[in-house]
């Protein structure tokens, strides 16, 4: 790609992210009542965060088989209400040892 490939690319980029977080405060004056697009809206934080971590998660670990234990280790104790240091630990020695095996 060429400097001016490279920068209008920049350019493009910085204008739909200003758009999509600008648009919205600009068109919607009064308060969203709809249930569905209140909770749409609501989960949007969560699976944008989910979306970009999952395939660093799976592949971190060196191999996808100790990503994928990593994950469902981390997942269940999370699920069962074990707070975030426990599930990180619990994770990483998890990974660790399915590496260390494969």
């Amino acid at each position: 790609m060429t400097q001016g490939g490279i920068w209008s690319a920049i350019v493009v980029a910085a204008l739909v992210s200003f758009a999509v977080r600008v648009l919205p405060l600009t068109l919607i004056r009064k308060k969203i009542t709809n249930r569905f697009v209140r909770s749409f809206l609501f989960y949007v934080p969560y699976v944008t965060l989910a979306v970009m971590t999952f395939p660093a998660i799976i592949e971190a670990a060196g191999t996808v088989a100790a990503g994928i234990a990593a994950l469902a280790v981390g997942g269940v104790l999370a699920w069962l209400g074990a707070g975030l240091f426990p599930v990180a630990i619990a994770s990483c020695v998890t990974a660790y040892l399915i590496g260390l095996i494969g």
